[in-house]
């Protein structure tokens, strides 16, 4: 099956070798000279960072976005996951909905709102979440023991779910690990429903998490912050 197709079938896809260990070597370098400052979990707005915004436009990355969003697709947020021993957590089976705004106006089926770091965020509708997809960069091999990427399958057609409608489909449909090796990259629509568990081993997962968009205005007249 074509990974595309797979995003459409299934809302997930994965892409086992799209970089060398050497190239995320070098990034990781990077991202730590630029960032010395982080929280426990990782480097959120991350496409602040030079050597992220890099990674994000790298050809590659850029042509999967466009295969399944069109041809003004582009990355506007990164986030940095490094689950370690000294940072480790679970994640309950959820939906990706909070979407950065360069400014809040209020809209039907919007919110609620909140401020991360002096970014506008709000909770979108999943018309807008439609034209959103993940690229998650597997900085590490992503393995059964630390605490990978859980997906339900087909659960990106369901629109916004409540919590318990989560519950019910985490009890009815069996879960699929995403185990990547290093170098491979996760496609994910933000409504697929997802999870992750704590690490059991001491080796690190580090996943570079970049969304993009359709284009910069999902809805008019709001219009997504580059974060």
């Amino acid at each position: 099956m074509r990974w595309d197709k797979a995003i459409g079938d299934a809302g997930f896809a994965i892409l086992p070798a799209l970089f060398s260990h050497e190239y995320l070597d070098q990034l990781l370098r990077e991202i730590d000279e630029s960032a010395p400052r982080r929280s426990r979990a990782g480097i959120r707005h991350a496409l602040s960072l030079s050597a992220v915004m890099a990674m994000a436009r790298e050809p590659q990355m850029i042509e999967l976005a466009r295969e399944v969003l069109g041809p003004e697709a582009f990355p506007f947020r990164a986030t940095l996951f490094d689950k370690s021993p000294t940072a480790n957590w679970l994640v309950v089976w959820h939906q990706d909905t909070a979407l950065p705004l360069r400014e809040r106006i209020d809209q039907p089926a919007w919110g609620p709102w909140s401020v991360k770091e002096g970014i506008d965020y709000s909770h979108a509708p999943s018309a807008a979440l439609s034209q959103v997809l993940a690229l998650r960069v597997s900085c590490d091999d992503s393995t059964l023991v630390n605490g990978p990427l859980r997906v339900l399958r087909g659960t990106h057609t369901l629109a916004v779910l409540s919590d318990d409608a989560l519950h019910d489909l985490s009890i009815r449909i069996a879960p699929v690990d995403c185990v990547v090796p290093k170098g491979g990259v996760v496609a994910m629509r933000p409504l697929v429903v997802h999870a992750s568990s704590k690490s059991q081993i001491e080796m690190p997962r580090r996943v570079l998490h970049i969304e993009y968009a359709a284009s910069e205005s999902i809805v008019q007249p709001l219009k997504l912050a580059v974060a």
